[in-house]
Parts: C-alpha cells; structure tokens; sequence
C-alpha cells in the first residue's frame, strides 16, 4: 500500500506538467502536422468526382463518367466560398485551373443544354488538369511538405525537383540558416570574452555588467528593433558619429540589407550566449589560470587548453539557444532587412495570414521544428561526451 501510495504522489506531482506539455506544446504540434498532411477540399466538395477519378489510370482519355460527376458535382456546389477553395486548390496543382473552372462553372449554372465539358473548354479534354483532380482527391497529401523544400511529384508520381523558377523555399531555408548560423558566431566572439570579463569582476562591477545584459531583455522586442532602425539609418547616430570622426565620407549602408540584420539580431540576442556561459564560468576554480602560468604555460596556451574547453559546455548552450531562436526569428528581418533578407518565419506569416494557406505554413514549421530536434539530438550527444556519460 505505501509503494501504491508513493506512486500516486509521483503521479500527482507530474500530473500538472504533462497536462502543460499536452495542452501547450502537443496539441498545438499535433495541429499544425495535421493542417500541413490534410487536404479534403477536394474529396468533400467533389465527391462524384472523387469517386469516378479514383478507378482511373492517368493515362487514358478521361471518360463520360468522369465528365458526367463532375458536372453534377459542380451544379449542386451553392457556397462561393468552397467553391473558391476548390479552384485555389487545384489551381495550385495545375496552373489554368481559375480561368477553366470559372469559365465552366458559368456554364454549369447556366444550364439551358445538356453540357460536354470538351465543348465548354479543349482543356477538359487534356490530362493534366484531370490529373491534378485525381492527386487532389486524397484527404491526406504530402503535397506540402514537399513544396516546404521545394519538391514535387512529377506524371508518374515519383518525386523530383520543383522547376528553378517556382522553387524558393530551399533558397530561404538556406538563408535562413545562414544568417543564424553567422548571428550565432557573432554572438559567441563578443558573448565569451564579456562574460570572462564578468566573472572575472567583483562587486558592484560584476553587477554593473550583468544587468548590461539582462537590463535589454526587460524591454520589447519591437521596441530594441525600432531602436535599431533609429541608429542604423543614414542621418542615425551611428553614421553620424563615423562621420564626424573623418572614418567615412559617407553614410555606410547599414539599413535593409543584411549587415543590418545580423547587427540587430546579435545585439538582441547576445544574452542567451552571456548568460550560459557566465554560469559555468563562476563555478570554474579561479585558480586554474594562476596555476597553468606557474607551469610556464602563456596567457594565450593557458586559455586554449585550460578555461577554453571547460568553458565548451557553456559556449555549445549559448550557441544552441542562440540559433534555435534566430531560425524564428520574424520582426527583426521585417523592419531592419530588405526584401533578400527575410527569412523563413516572413514566408510563414505570408502562408498563414497573406494566403491562407494554412497546409503550406504548417508544412514550413515542421521543417524548422525538424530542424531544432536534430540540433537539440546533436547537442545532448556532444553533452554525453562532454561529461564521459
């Protein structure tokens, strides 16, 4: 009975926390995995269609059948609204289909003859639209996480590569990741030698650096962002100071381009590198430096193999909390950077709010999610061996 009972208080002192994790984290996951693999569009407003497609082989001619649901099909869709979504779908698909299912939805309604969709529009009588309808009937499609990295299936189903000029996303991905993985450095070669510098301090110096840090992660984001585009502007404090000095003749371009960017997002991000470090600084022996020159070893020598690799712990937290935050990163690009500098998150915001495209947005978010995992893996790996776990 008291085992019994001592499970159930672990039990009840977990309880709060899964419940946490299911409600803010699963159920959010699991909803965006299911917008990005669903899509019934098709399959519930065409269902005629859905079941006459479903037998055909893709090659041949589309038959009467077909032609004959999809009519039926069309005259008893009375909302706009589905109606729109089935076009924007299989428009998608197959590039035409607006004008074709306008012209032939006209045509349906009108309804003053029996109606051969051949004689409607010759495009009827093409494949590849009918193709489309056949790939879009399935209510689950890896349609868009393909897309998210810029693939497709080709007529025969297997999977290629998007044509130069309708992919994107890949370009973005990679941009993306370029400009985190630059922040990261940034942050990491300014972040080590503060931090040193802090828990090397005393006193009130210690404190006066520490809330340098921490001080700018009281205040909004939008805020230091807008701060930023302030001094980063031609006539801003930054270039102004430059050239009063004589250092440049002219104002540098520091605005809408990407150097602006990587200045922002360093500066806004620059305390998740000080603060993992500092924390395993302080509980360094401060003695170990003293030591290691008393064996003769250089200041330089006595960094790179003594404080240097019992500091790698600190530097790798940095660096992961530092990129995984930059991947997401949306405000920053938007306001500092030009329209080559936006990263993935703004091609997110564009699918969920521009477009509506919900599929296509969750598609992107578990890419980055994806993306973090395996960075989180390969951190916990270098941690075991770290520690010699």
């Amino acid at each position: 009975m008291s085992a019994f009972r001592q499970r159930l208080g672990t039990f009840a002192l977990v309880l709060p926390l899964a419940l946490f994790l299911s409600v803010f984290f699963i159920w959010p996951l699991l909803t965006v995995l299911g917008q990005a693999v669903s899509d019934p569009v098709v399959s519930q407003n065409l269902p005629r269609t859905t079941a006459a497609v479903s037998s055909w082989d893709r090659i041949s001619a589309p038959s009467d059948t077909m032609q004959a649901a999809l009519v039926d099909d069309l005259k008893l869709i009375e909302d706009d609204q589905s109606l729109g979504e089935v076009v924007r779908r299989l428009n998608s698909a197959q590039p035409g289909f607006r004008t074709l299912m306008r012209k032939t939805v006209t045509a349906v309604r009108d309804g003053t003859q029996p109606l051969v969709l051949g004689e409607v529009d010759p495009r009827w009588n093409d494949t590849a639209f009918w193709r489309a309808i056949a790939d879009a009937i399935s209510p689950y499609t890896d349609r868009n996480l393909l897309a998210a990295v810029d693939l497709q299936h080709d007529a025969a189903g297997a999977i290629v590569a998007m044509p130069a000029e309708e992919s994107a996303n890949q370009a973005i991905l990679l941009r993306t990741f370029a400009v985190a993985a630059v922040v990261t450095l940034a942050t990491g070669l300014i972040g080590l030698p503060y931090a040193m510098l802090a828990a090397a301090s005393n006193g009130w110096r210690r404190q006066l650096l520490l809330a340098a840090v921490l001080l700018p992660l009281w205040t909004s984001l939008l805020v230091r962002t807008a701060a930023w585009y302030i001094l980063l502007q031609d006539k801003g404090l930054i270039n102004s100071v430059l050239m009063s000095l004589g250092l440049v003749s002219g104002p540098l371009p520091l605005l809408f381009n990407r150097t602006g960017v990587i200045i922002a997002m360093t500066h806004v991000l620059l305390p998740f590198m000080v603060l993992p470090i500092y924390s395993v600084l302080i509980a360094i022996p401060r003695n170990l430096m003293p030591a290691a020159a008393s064996l003769g070893a250089r200041p330089i020598s006595a960094f790179l193999h003594v404080l240097l690799p019992l500091t790698l712990r600190g530097i790798a937290s940095g660096g992961l909390l530092v990129f995984m935050a930059a991947l997401g990163y949306y405000i920053t690009p938007a306001l500092i950077g030009g329209p080559k500098d936006q990263m993935i998150s703004s091609v997110i915001a564009f699918y969920a709010t521009g477009s509506a495209n919900w599929g296509m947005a969750g598609a992107l978010g578990i890419v980055l999610l994806a993306v973090t995992i395996v960075l989180y893996g390969i951190y916990g790996r270098l941690s075991m061996k770290t520690t010699g776990a």
